[in-house]
């Protein structure tokens, strides 16, 4: 059995998706009762033992994704209680250069990934670079409102990755064996700056849409003038000033490699994706 945690997230809920159209069993671990749907849905707590044993009772592949103030022992937990469970493999969903511990959000993932691997337990890290739907899951407010979106990188180039080849990935690393002991970097085809990013929205929406260069103190403003806490807020920024290395700029060829087949580019996404950005919601 897989079990698949997070699955109401952008990337969880992906996995699932991939998985059930290729008619693999999985159980699907929420974080509250509201969320769960399916009929293999459970109630996932991860500062709960008792919770997590009972969502990992029978399983033998682990899809791992947490995300809180205390994430590592978040983790921790799952890695602990997959251990009395019988796991035999966690999949971990990492974040880009987590090896490099040279950003707030690496340092936090980093920190779990020497945990998994130091436990006994077979394990692959996916370490994707940042998502093309975060566009709308997360800017579609001040594209929809203002016609334009905001960030404090410059003009440094970004090769996103589409969460459908996350999702590709993920469910081939599942099922399949030789992954084992292996971080794969998960990027689109192309490193694209948000102006060209902002184009390509703009033909594929039909309107224009902007991109506005912003100071990273600018940032951590908005971000906490819209309710983010603090600590979010600075590792955010430290993000932004990560991307400005150029690092996150470079295309892996790690999703063909895995997939068989080449990821999707953002032309794919802005097209499958314009009717969010095509007018005010």
């Amino acid at each position: 059995m897989i079990l698949i945690t997070g699955a109401s997230g952008t990337v969880g809920s992906e996995v699932a998706k991939q998985l059930e159209t290729a008619g693999v069993p999985f159980r699907a671990a929420f974080h509250s009762a509201n969320k769960a749907r399916g009929a293999n849905a459970v109630v996932l707590d991860y500062n709960d033992p008792e919770s997590l044993r009972s969502a990992m009772q029978g399983v033998e592949k682990l899809f791992l994704v947490a995300n809180g103030a205390n994430q590592v022992e978040m983790e921790t937990n799952a890695v602990e209680a997959a251990k009395v469970s019988g796991v035999k493999h966690i999949v971990k969903l990492s974040v880009i250069a987590a090896d490099s511990e040279s950003y707030s959000f690496a340092k936090v993932h980093r920190a779990a990934e020497k945990v998994i691997e130091a436990s006994g337990i077979a394990w692959t890290h996916l370490r994707p670079n940042g998502f093309m739907q975060n566009l709308h899951n997360y800017m579609i407010g001040t594209i929809q409102d203002h016609g334009a979106f905001y960030g404090s990188i410059g003009d440094t180039k970004i090769a996103h990755v589409d969460v459908r080849d996350i999702g590709a990935v993920a469910a081939k690393v599942l099922t399949e064996a030789g992954h084992e002991s292996k971080a794969y970097t998960l990027t689109g085809p192309e490193g694209l700056t948000y102006d060209a990013i902002a184009a390509k929205l703009s033909t594929a929406a039909g309107r224009e849409i902007r991109y506005v260069a912003v100071t990273d103190e600018d940032m951590k403003n908005a971000l906490t003038g819209s309710g983010a806490p603090e600590p979010y807020a600075d590792a955010f920024v430290d993000l932004q000033r990560f991307y400005r290395t150029g690092v996150a700029a470079n295309a892996t060829d790690d999703v063909r490699r895995v997939t068989g087949r080449e990821p999707h580019t953002f032309d794919d996404y802005a097209r499958d994706h314009a009717h969010y950005f095509s007018s005010n919601q």
